[in-house]
């Protein structure tokens, strides 16, 4: 449970619960102490021999083996496990819509105000996508991008800043994180929110768009050189059942994404009017006087 003692990681799970709500998706993963305190073992063997049975597991592998013996190793255990007892898994409750956007707010003694702004995004079989993946790189992805240069190198207002974007089964989740002392706060998130207008409205800087699809090409054959990765990415094409596409096929999407697509994708899920926030810092009427300024009704429509 050490997430809760770590602001730039919690955050992130408050910046769930504000766009998602009560909806699974604004849970956080790691769960919360009450509820874990909670679960007996009776309950915790019978959700294991449930959930942990052979037709509800993924495998995937990648690395100096054979194929042939890895099938026969599953196999052995499957036979050995035996049939698995009661029903199946029960599904999640699929986001039909995202309720308005929210704020929250967690008091701390910090040095620093640790803040999330996003909205709802894509899903992971959304064209639009490797757009939104170029968005980001360009937003915040790296240090040459708007957000880093802008906020960090030519201001030094904070020492982190980034923008986030997850794809989930129906819906997804895209904003920016930044951690700043709480005199430069409201300033960050102008800033920050003026990048994301200009971007909105065309304002791609000469080259900016290829820098960026160069950036996020050589991000994701860098990851391959990993092992681990390249399993990783096997078992999640299987477990959200998702094409699987190979690294040049993905490569080619990503320079097929145009700085027009950008820039709408980037008017449609980042306008203000969608934007709820996430805060952990010393004080709350600071943060939410901040909020206020790149979204005015936010703080209202978060207390109705």
């Amino acid at each position: 449970m050490t997430r809760r003692w770590t602001p730039h990681e919690l955050v992130h799970d408050l910046m769930s619960e504000a766009v998602f709500g009560d909806h699974p998706l604004g849970r956080p993963v790691i769960g919360t102490a009450d509820v874990i305190s909670s679960v007996g073992r009776r309950a915790l063997t019978s959700y294991h021999q449930t959930m942990y049975q052979a037709g509800n597991v993924v495998v995937a592998a990648a690395g100096n083996l054979k194929h042939d013996d890895l099938v026969a190793l599953l196999e052995k255990a499957e036979r050995k496990q035996g049939k698995a007892p009661g029903k199946g898994p029960r599904l999640r409750s699929p986001l039909v819509r995202a309720p308005r956007p929210s704020v929250r707010f967690q008091r701390k003694r910090t040095e620093q105000y640790h803040v999330c702004v996003g909205a709802p995004g894509i899903a992971r079989s959304d064209r639009r996508r490797f757009a939104a993946s170029v968005l980001d790189a360009l937003l915040g992805g790296s240090a040459s991008s708007r957000l880093f240069q802008e906020i960090r190198e030519k201001r030094g207002m904070a020492y982190s800043v980034y923008t986030f974007a997850s794809q989930y089964t129906d819906s997804g989740l895209i904003g920016f994180y930044v951690g700043t002392r709480p005199e430069n706060l409201a300033d960050c998130l102008e800033i920050a929110n003026e990048q994301i207008a200009e971007v909105a409205e065309g304002g791609l800087r000469n080259g900016e768009s290829e820098r960026a699809k160069e950036n996020l090409k050589g991000r994701i054959l860098l990851s391959m050189e990993s092992t681990s990765n390249r399993m990783s990415r096997l078992g999640k094409s299987l477990i959200s059942d998702t094409e699987l596409l190979s690294i040049d096929r993905i490569a080619a999407e990503i320079d097929a994404v145009t700085p027009e697509a950008v820039s709408e994708l980037a008017g449609v899920l980042l306008a203000p009017e969608k934007f709820s926030a996430s805060g952990i810092g010393p004080g709350e009427e600071r943060f939410r006087d901040a909020v206020q300024r790149i979204t005015p009704e936010l703080p209202a429509r978060a207390a109705a």
